[in-house]
């Protein structure tokens, strides 16, 4: 199973594609940050930040979309942006008709790591070991990208589920539109 892991923000959106399965070692396939000018409107951010998740998605083909949940905080504008930029993958994975999960901050630390609590360098040094790469992913949306990623792949049977789910809501879109449309 190959899975698209997404740490949405309007300034940088880290993006991470990892593959495996049961009893195979997880493998990265591509990692990278998209960046958008602070100063661009938010509508043109937004469309850029599109246009290049869909190229990540044309490129990797991912089976399934993991996103980091937005929860609140006391910068309201920061959360505003990350809430907007989180949309963006949400869209994409529905157009497509793969799967998507949103994942907590707290469960994506510990399946990683192994604690809730873990800090961002913590996350960074098991996502280096998990992947066996030379260097670690930088910068820390990457490392939290490819952590999100190899969450939902640890899943397993839940990533199944979702699967499933999505297969019958295809065919279900799919026979609505057959009979809306005539």
């Amino acid at each position: 199973m190959r899975v698209l892991g997404v740490d949405p923000g309007l300034t940088r959106c880290g993006v991470g594609v990892v593959e495996g399965g049961r009893g195979r070692q997880v493998r990265l396939v591509a990692v990278g940050v998209v960046r958008t000018p602070p100063d661009q409107p938010t509508p043109l951010r937004l469309l850029y930040l599109q246009t290049e998740l869909d190229t990540w998605l044309d490129r990797f083909q991912p089976d399934a979309v993991a996103v980091e949940q937005v929860f609140a905080d006391v910068n309201v504008s920061s959360v505003m942006g990350t809430a907007q930029a989180s949309a963006v993958p949400m869209l994409a994975a529905a157009r497509r008709g793969l799967p998507l999960a949103l994942h907590t901050p707290t469960s994506v630390k510990a399946a990683v790591t192994g604690s809730g609590r873990a800090d961002k360098a913590q996350v960074t040094s098991m996502v280096t070991r998990i992947l066996r790469m030379e260097t670690a992913p930088k910068p820390a949306d990457a490392a939290d990208a490819l952590a999100l990623a190899i969450c939902h792949l640890w899943q397993g049977a839940g990533a199944g589920r979702l699967e499933q789910a999505a297969a019958a809501e295809r065919a279900r879109l799919a026979a609505h539109r057959t009979t809306v449309v005539r």
